[in-house]
């Protein structure tokens, strides 16, 4: 049996907890745990300690490369594009036209259901009619010609009315990069591609184990090339010169 002196003492200790828990903010307090000093990059501790630069250097140098390998793809593309091109004149034609007829497709589209400027919209389908200007003569394409001349002026026109258009209008960044892709940038891409294909040179002898495109950059008439094989016979001269095979 208990006294009951002890358990007037214990009533009376459990009182003052519950009085400096009060005091305290009320309830059981609970002391916040001290943080474990770990080891930090910035401070020299962890993996090398000062060495954070390593790391740095070495994605500044990937990126780089990943950024020369984009492009060499990208030029190897346009390389053989060029010179399909240059094979199958009639079916680009054909395929350039369809381009312009889905270009002005997309801009009506862009006005009836978008509310797109008038004037953008009229600019638009202008330079498409110019387009079919260049189609007449295509694939011999004069850099001197009025169309030729005008065509170029209206795609500046083009991108300033499009810059000045969303920068006031907010679209998501694929909207407005859909739109660059079918109304401004497609179809000019195409007849820069097809610069060369008016010359219509394809190589007139041909070695065992040369493929065409090299024969046709190596022995062809390069004098008389125009448009972007020339650049990239250009390049490929500068980075890789041709070499003949010794028996």
């Amino acid at each position: 049996m208990s006294r009951p002196g002890s358990s007037r003492l214990r009533r009376t200790a459990v009182q003052r907890s519950a009085g400096r828990g009060r005091g305290n903010g009320g309830g059981d307090s609970v002391l916040p745990e001290p943080k474990r000093a770990g080891p930090s990059r910035r401070s020299g501790g962890g993996r090398g300690g000062g060495a954070m630069w390593f790391m740095y250097v070495l994605s500044w140098l990937s990126l780089f490369i990943q950024v020369a390998f984009i492009t060499l793809a990208v030029a190897a593309g346009l390389y053989y594009l060029a010179e399909l091109i240059e094979e199958y004149t009639v079916a680009t034609s054909r395929i350039i036209k369809y381009m312009i007829w889905f270009s002005t497709a997309v801009l009506i589209g862009l006005y009836v259901f978008e509310r797109f400027p008038t004037l953008m919209i009229g600019v638009g389908l202008f330079t498409n009619l110019v387009y079919f200007g260049l189609l007449q003569t295509f694939p011999f394409i004069m850099l001197t010609s009025p169309n030729f001349i005008l065509s170029c002026g209206l795609v500046v026109v083009n991108h300033y009315l499009a810059f000045q258009f969303f920068a006031e209008e907010y679209y998501p960044f694929s909207e407005v990069l859909a739109y660059f892709t079918f109304c401004l940038w497609i179809i000019p891409f195409a007849f820069f591609v097809s610069l060369s294909a008016g010359e219509n040179i394809l190589p007139s002898t041909m070695q065992p184990g040369d493929d065409v495109v090299s024969n046709y950059f190596t022995k062809g008439k390069r004098g008389n090339r125009l448009g972007i094989l020339v650049v990239f016979s250009f390049i490929k001269e500068a980075i890789l010169p041709s070499r003949q095979k010794i028996y």
